[in-house]
């Protein structure tokens, strides 16, 4: 398949679970692929595993820093004159067990937002003018379920991703008369370096299969079926939606979640 051929794709959180299955998507399918991460380690592990003859380069950014970001997008357009997808990935969690928010420290806040939801603004600022002048684009967005319910993830994280989700409307709105399409993609329990923590507690204790229990396809997701979803959404397949967050999270949403209960 070549739905990208040719087509530039900055990718942030490149450097594992998620972004790095997306990432080698994208490759595999002709676009020209900017590995983004904080991970210099992480970047290395992806850029191992692109396919062979893949187009490709790898930068070390802190997302939430807008001199880095704007100094990424100026290069990208230096070397390939364009941008055509922009995938805002990269997030942090703030821990496998937050605290309630009685117990909430601001620095943490600070820290989560900064790269959850302001680096995706960052993003989008610096590289959707280059979309305009063009008259095209797609941004795909990473939120979570956590932004739609709560019942996982903490208050500052579950806040960073329900700000996601409105970031991809409101800005839907505002470059749709230029042809950009702006979603969102909002994943539930995937296996990824964010979620390995709960993944290794359940293994030690023997209790892998209850993981994704809630959900209605009965287990946890992979990697590779949110990258499916994401570059669906920066396809031309997907030319008529914009301003949407959709749920990859094997049914978990369609339900209601019972009070007290966390996967």
């Amino acid at each position: 398949m070549t739905r990208f051929n040719e087509r530039v794709a900055i990718m942030t959180g490149a450097g594992s679970g998620i972004g790095r299955a997306t990432s080698l998507r994208f490759a595999r399918e002709g676009a020209q692929v900017v590995l983004v991460d904080w991970s210099l380690e992480g970047l290395d592990g992806t850029a191992a595993l692109m396919p062979e003859g893949a187009s490709f380069i790898q930068r070390q950014v802190d997302v939430s820093d807008e001199g880095a970001v704007k100094v990424l997008v100026d290069e990208v357009i230096g070397l390939y004159g364009r941008i055509d997808i922009m995938i805002n990935n990269a997030g942090i969690s703030g821990g496998s067990y937050p605290p309630p928010v009685t117990e909430n420290e601001k620095g943490d806040w600070e820290k989560i937002l900064g790269v959850n939801l302001i680096g995706t603004m960052l993003f989008i600022k610096h590289v959707a003018p280059h979309m305009q002048s063009r008259n095209q684009g797609a941004i795909v967005n990473t939120a979570s379920v956590t932004g739609i319910r709560s019942g996982v993830g903490g208050n500052p994280y579950s806040a960073s991703k329900a700000g996601v989700i409105n970031l991809t409307q409101t800005a839907a709105c505002d470059l749709g008369e230029y042809n950009i399409r702006v979603n969102a993609v909002c994943p539930g329990l995937i296996e990824t370096g964010m979620t390995k923590p709960v993944f290794d507690y359940a293994r030690s204790k023997d209790k892998e299969h209850k993981l994704g229990a809630r959900c209605e396809l009965r287990r946890y997701g992979k990697p590779e079926e949110l990258a499916a979803a994401i570059l669906f959404l920066a396809s031309d397949d997907a030319s008529y939606i914009t301003g949407q967050a959709l749920p990859v999270d094997g049914g978990n949403t369609a339900s209601l979640n019972m009070p007290g209960m966390k996967v």
